[in-house]
């Protein structure tokens, strides 16, 4: 307090002594007075600046609204410059000197932690809307109390978004004070119930300088982590993010979660600030729109600038808006409590007692503790209550900054995860999917693939990937760019290969080494491909790699990702009958045969049982006796038998008639409008013993494989593409060609679907392990 305030406040405690006790009991018979309130506040920062404001606005808007109130409330504010011993010294001038009965601040959570002893001890409300470490507990200092959320309580929204997003691991990135440290063992708590580890903890100091924190950056790029939780004030948050971009850390790969504490005000920080941030996401309060605020955000701005000439524009984030509900709150309470005695009793001397000793204790202090406590409101801010001594749960947004600014892309709370949109009754159905509901992501380096979470560090070591183009490009075709000498290949087998990587928990980083190119090999076999690993030529190789015995002693094999066997390629012939007698085809001998002796049979049986009845059909001679009985089940005439037994013969055998003719209707259709098509070879011994010639892949084992079989080698014939395969087969074994192609299954699959007219696969005739990659 200057010189010149002091001399003020002597001059007016000599006139009202000058005055008499007169005046003062005429204005409390009137139950009028004044509440003494006094603001510490780190007036150098951004929040600072904003919540100043807004406790000023409040301030005059209270009793604009409230002008019959009788107690008001007088605001002394105080600079702490961020300072612990001076936000303590602030909060004892304000007690001694100014008989403050509530103090709102400190900002800073290593402030509160001396102010709030200082309260508790005197019985005056400390009401911080701004001191988030969960280690403030009010049921140490009950005259404390948090008009905010505490650390922890976003913690668990944060494991939600990294959950969300399949990493494993993340490393925070905080400053060394006690805002910082306090959500750490939280976090760690949160990101443990869904899997998630903290391979390390990256603490910087509140006082680092640009070169520090550029120095821990690189310590931080050496690791195989790339998804960091950021928990720092705007200022230190500021050179943070600068240098990232710098240093090529705000790139495709990386993922950057900011908690609330920049978060908040991420629409007051510098638009350089929000460019080098471009792609983080962020977790704040959920503030619900309403009429009201927009119209303070309006008149907000405008004494915003007017505090703050020199400022650029900004808005008053949650924590001004909580300041401006926590003042309203404050006025309300003094209003309900008594200011009738409302002094401050000496507490007893002791001996060598400090000045902390000599503070008086607030005798209104439990009173006007209750009435904050009981008194809830809708606020600027939302549902504002602190009957807990702190904030209830509140909705997290979650946004994303692009292009400078932060774009809203969902929201978290306890009862519904994560989720894209707010129903009325504040969250949606339980999140469960692997892919969060939440609106499209610009990750860093304006990427829209989620970063794997994991990439080699800066100044590792790649692995050396061996590849080489397949007589099949479907499983590999290898590529050189001219210009840049970069191998690529594509594939199947880089498909599986890379999909693989993907769904490890920690990155590999690898390039393709074309074959060609390792010590002057060139166009060698596959069991020189192999042998490359044994001479550390590669650290792996993959392709259409068949897993063999013999590669095994040289070489490790992952498991297989195809089909296994060996079959054969073998041409088709049209098996369909063109004879005049097809008709009698559909049904066997047997069963022709079988057919007409039970015609005989029902007729006989039938005529034996009508000559009981007498029957007045089967008269005259017997041969006109038995015509008339084969007569009867060939006709099904039933009217003209009498017997109940000749009927029951007559149902059972129109059973039997109706099955051999649905038969027999079915197989004639099938041989005359399908097209049966019969392997010309079925069996490899078949290709043996007519001495055919047989075909096989050049540069595949099969042609060994061919000759233990017993094949003559002038039998066995090498081609290099599908199309030769073809030739040779159309051709055949007669005519220069082959009858029979021997290949593994995957390869035949391959030939089939483009040549799926003529040809057929026999077998598999021969096991094998199918294609495995070697490391």
């Amino acid at each position: 307090m200057d010189t010149t305030a002091k001399t003020t406040s002597l001059l007016l405690l000599m006139v009202l002594s000058f005055l008499g006790l007169g005046v003062a009991q005429n204005v409390t018979q009137r139950g009028a007075g004044i509440l003494n309130v006094g603001a510490i506040l780190n007036l150098q920062s951004l929040v600072g600046k904003i919540a100043r404001t807004s406790i000023l606005m409040a301030m005059e808007d209270f009793y604009e609204v409230h002008r019959n109130y009788t107690t008001k409330l007088v605001l002394h504010i105080r600079g702490s410059n961020g300072d612990n011993i001076q936000a303590a010294s602030e909060a004892v001038d304000l007690l001694e000197n100014y008989s403050v009965r509530a103090i709102i601040g400190p900002q800073k959570s290593s402030e509160a932690t001396f102010v709030s002893d200082i309260g508790n001890n005197s019985q005056v409300p400390v009401i911080s809307f701004t001191a988030t470490n969960p280690a403030l507990l009010s049921s140490n200092v009950p005259y404390f109390l948090r008009a905010t959320l505490s650390d922890a309580a976003q913690v668990k929204s944060l494991a939600a978004l990294i959950k969300a997003y399949g990493w494993r691991e993340v490393v925070p990135i905080y400053e060394e004070t006690d805002f910082g440290r306090g959500i750490i063992p939280y976090l760690v708590d949160a990101l443990q119930e869904v899997g998630v580890s903290m391979p390390y903890r990256s603490g910087i100091s509140q006082s680092a300088n640009s070169d520090q924190v550029e120095q821990e950056l690189y310590k931080l790029m050496t690791m195989q982590t790339r998804v960091y939780i950021v928990h720092m004030s705007s200022t230190i948050g500021s050179i943070l993010f600068t240098k990232a971009k710098e240093l090529g850390m705000m790139s495709d790969g990386y993922a950057w979660i900011l908690t609330d504490g920049m978060a908040n005000i991420i629409n007051s920080i510098s638009p350089l600030v929000l460019d080098a941030m471009d792609g983080a996401l962020g977790v704040r309060f959920y503030v619900p729109k309403s009429k009201e605020l927009g119209y303070f955000t309006t008149r907000w701005t405008m004494r915003y600038k007017q505090d703050n000439p020199n400022d650029p524009p900004t808005e008053p984030s949650i924590f001004g808006l909580r300041g401006y509900d926590t003042i309203w709150t404050l006025a309300q309470a003094a209003e309900k409590v008594s200011m009738i005695n409302a002094i401050s009793q000496k507490q007893q001397q002791r001996k060598n007692s400090t000045c902390l000793g000599t503070l008086g204790m607030s005798t209104i202090g439990p009173k006007l503790l209750d009435a904050i406590l009981q008194h809830k409101f809708k606020g600027l801010s939302g549902d504002f209550d602190l009957t807990n001594r702190q904030l209830q749960f509140s909705i997290f947004q979650i946004i994303n900054v692009v292009r400078s600014e932060s774009k809203e892309i969902g929201f978290w709370t306890a009862k519904g995860g994560i989720h894209r949109n707010l129903n009325q009754n504040g969250y949606k159905d339980t999140y469960l999917n692997s892919i969060p509901d939440l609106s499209p992501v610009v990750w860093p380096g304006e990427a829209n693939i989620v970063p794997k979470g994991w990439q080699f560090p800066t100044y590792g070591k790649r692995l050396r990937v061996g590849v080489r183009t397949s007589g099949y490009p479907e499983f590999m075709k290898v590529e050189r760019d001219p210009v840049t000498n970069v191998t690529t290949a594509t594939g199947y087998a880089i498909d599986v290969f890379e999909e693989v990587l993907k769904q490890l928990p920690y990155a590999i980083p690898y390039e393709y080494v074309a074959f060609d190119n390792a010590q002057g090999v060139s166009h060698g076999t596959y069991n020189d491909f192999v042998y490359q690993v044994h001479l550390g030529v590669y650290q792996a190789v993959i392709g259409d790699i068949t897993i063999r015995y013999n590669r095994t002693s040289y070489a490790d094999f992952t498991l297989p990702y195809t089909e296994s066997g060996i079959a054969m390629i073998v041409p088709v012939k049209d098996g369909t009958t063109k004879d005049t007698w097809i008709f009698l085809k559909p049904l066997t001998t047997d069963l022709w045969f079988g057919s007409i002796v039970f015609f005989i049979f029902t007729g006989a049986a039938i005529w034996l049982l009508e000559r009981r009845v007498d029957n007045s059909e089967l008269t005259g001679p017997i041969s006109r006796q038995l015509a008339i009985a084969m007569y009867f089940p060939f006709f099904i005439d039933k009217e003209r038998v009498e017997s109940i037994l000749s009927r029951l013969v007559i149902i059972v055998w129109v059973f039997v008639l109706l099955v051999i003719t649905s038969s027999y209707t079915a197989n004639l259709s099938s041989m005359l409008t399908v097209q049966q098509l019969q392997p010309t070879v079925t069996d490899v011994h078949e290709l043996l013993k007519k001495g055919d010639y047989v075909g096989y892949h050049n540069g595949s084992y099969v042609g060994d494989l061919l000759e233990q079989l017993g094949f003559d080698r002038r039998k066995i014939r090498a081609y290099n593409s599908q199309d030769d395969f073809a030739d040779a087969l159309y051709k055949g074994s007669k005519n220069g060609g082959i009858a029979a192609v021997i290949h593994e299954v995957p390869y035949i699959e391959i030939f089939l679907a483009k040549h799926c007219k003529g040809y057929t696969m026999v077998g598999p005739i021969y096991k094998s392990e199918g294609f495995g990659f070697v490391s």
